[in-house]
């Protein structure tokens, strides 16, 4: 079955409506292409501001870990000279200083009278290493931004990011003219604004809104638009449209026959045949220690072995899976699956952990509780072997919830892993908020970390705020040699990716564990042996000097 065809009906039902009202019809589509073009730009300026504000805040927050790297965290004449220098290299900084415990300035340069206002909240001995606050100067509708850098001694290094540096305008001239544009930090800290249009008391369907949020700190940009700005986009493309109306709607009529030859039922019958055969299949992917060689144990990924033996990978089907409600089927049958195939491996390594795939929907109840109960209570597989991921790609409708299930699972033994961290939406509140064991550094961030400052910056964050908060921490993806000896650099010990092996069936994988096992009993013999050979040399030499 190819899922490019699925939900096809509703498009003939589309074309169908087109064919009896083609004018109506290619006039609502060109109104749905200028509203999704808006939106698209909306977005793209949204995207603007994020960008510029991440791009100032990690570049701020790389200078303050070298100051304290650098020991440079005093109001001293000679660190002030290296402060002065600081800002004139770094054009989006206008001030750098220290603040004491309750936030007030310590000292600032280039010099300014210190008054007795409190820039920063006061310091917590479990407060985070880095504080983003916002000052009350301004400039073209953005507040100038403080960040600061917790020196662990009731210090603070700060830098006050200039708000040129925000201040911009993106965006075509259509939309510009009519949109309000925000930028938040946290949940209700306004960092930028820009237009007059606002939306209070307009009817939510005469308006457009978008809202994206940033993958790397809690930042998020809205903009908001009248749908009639919007519509200047189409207004000589619907008089051409009235011309060729017959035209257009036969050539959908067209498409909608062609492409709902198959309906859905039939191939969601199939999907469920699927299921039904077993043809939902789990493939193990090792999780090694970087700094012994040693097997650690696995991730559980999912594939479809069609009856012809062809491999469809997740990306195929998981998507409809989630939608349509079969990936809790789907996922009892990889925990039942793997419990069988590498339970008698896991009896006999108990230090080894077995990495099973949750997705949003399995945090709206306790079912997956019980599920997993009722799997490995009988199972050679101890529930301490057990690691949960909990992906940060889709959020989860109920943190409260969620943060009750997880709980649960940690009672049992279970540990906990938030996995995609920095690529999707939950970001530093998932982290607070679910109480999560172990983070998984995304793939994204591996491949540049040889490369990019940014890359090794932002993993460099997560190692410790991951040691900070007493949490384990995984790499994935890793493909390259460099990339292992950056990892272990930064201090990271734990990795997965095709550097040691892609994910493999349950009887490859025992192999390949039994293997691994072995060259890590050769290892420790010959270091053994080395250890012995030297010990009789120095007792050798002893006795030869008391000759």
């Amino acid at each position: 079955m190819s899922l490019r065809y699925l939900g096809f009906a509703k498009t003939v039902m589309i074309a169908l409506l087109l064919a009896t009202t083609p004018l109506f019809a290619i006039n609502i589509i060109l109104n749905q292409y200028a509203e999704r073009r808006a939106i698209s730009e909306m977005e793209a300026m949204g995207n603007v501001s994020l960008h510029r504000a991440e791009e100032a805040i990690s570049t701020t927050v790389a200078l303050l870990q070298r100051l304290d790297r650098d020991d440079i965290q005093t109001c001293n004449a000679e660190d002030r000279v290296i402060f002065e220098k600081q800002i004139v290299e770094h054009g989006m900084i206008d001030a750098i200083g220290v603040a004491d415990g309750v936030g007030r300035r310590m000292c600032v340069t280039p010099d300014r009278e210190l008054v007795e206002q409190v820039i920063l909240p006061p310091r917590r001995v479990d407060g985070p290493l880095v504080g983003i606050g916002m000052l009350d100067r301004s400039y073209l509708g953005v507040r100038a931004a403080v960040i600061s850098w917790d020196l662990k001694n009731d210090t603070r290094l700060f830098a006050e990011v200039t708000p040129a540096v925000i201040a911009i305008d993106p965006g075509p001239e259509y939309l510009r003219s009519y949109r309000r544009a925000e930028l938040r930090l946290g949940d209700n800290l306004l960092w930028y604004t820009v237009g007059g249009y606002n939306s209070e008391g307009s009817d939510p369907g005469d308006m457009l809104s978008v809202e994206v949020a940033s993958e790397l700190y809690p930042l998020s940009a809205s903009v908001t638009a009248p749908v009639s700005a919007a519509s200047q986009l189409v207004q000589d493309l619907k008089v051409v449209a009235a011309a060729a109306c017959a035209g257009i709607a036969l050539l959908f009529v067209a498409i909608g026959v062609w492409l709902s030859w198959r309906p859905e039922s039939e191939a969601n019958d199939e999907f469920v045949a699927a299921i039904r055969n077993g043809e939902f299949i789990p493939f193990y992917q090792p999780v090694m220690d970087i700094e012994t060689q040693r097997l650690r144990g696995c991730e559980v990924l999912m594939r479809w072995r069609r009856p012809n033996g062809v491999i469809v990978s997740p990306g195929q089907f998981m998507a409809y899976a989630e939608n349509n409600g079969h990936i809790f089927d789907m996922t009892r049958n990889m925990m039942r699956v793997s419990s069988e195939e590498v339970g008698e491996l896991y009896g006999e390594n108990p230090d080894f952990k077995l990495s099973i795939n949750l997705f949003a929907g399995h945090f709206l109840d306790r079912e997956v509780i019980s599920d997993i109960k009722s799997i490995f209570e009988k199972s050679e597989i101890a529930f301490q072997q057990i690691v949960v991921e909990v992906t940060e790609r889709h959020p989860l409708q109920d943190m409260e919830l969620a943060r009750k299930i997880i709980a649960e699972l940690q009672a049992l033994g279970v540990r906990v892993a938030l996995d995609d961290v920095g690529t999707g939406h939950g970001g530093m509140a998932y982290l607070q908020k679910l109480g999560v064991d172990i983070i998984k550094i995304d793939k994204m961030f591996i491949d540049t970390i040889s490369s990019d400052d940014n890359s090794t910056t932002i993993v460099d964050s997560m190692v410790e705020l991951a040691d900070n908060l007493g949490m384990g921490i995984i790499a994935e993806g890793v493909e390259l040699e460099e990339q292992i000896e950056r990892l272990l650099e930064l201090g990271v010990t734990a990795a997965q990716g095709y550097y040691f092996a892609q994910p493999m069936p349950a009887d490859e994988f025992i192999e390949f564990a039994e293997r691994m096992e072995e060259e890590g009993r050769e290892r420790a013999r010959l270091a053994a042996e080395a250890a012995a050979a030297e010990e009789a040399a120095n007792e050798s030499a002893r006795k030869n000097a008391a000759a």
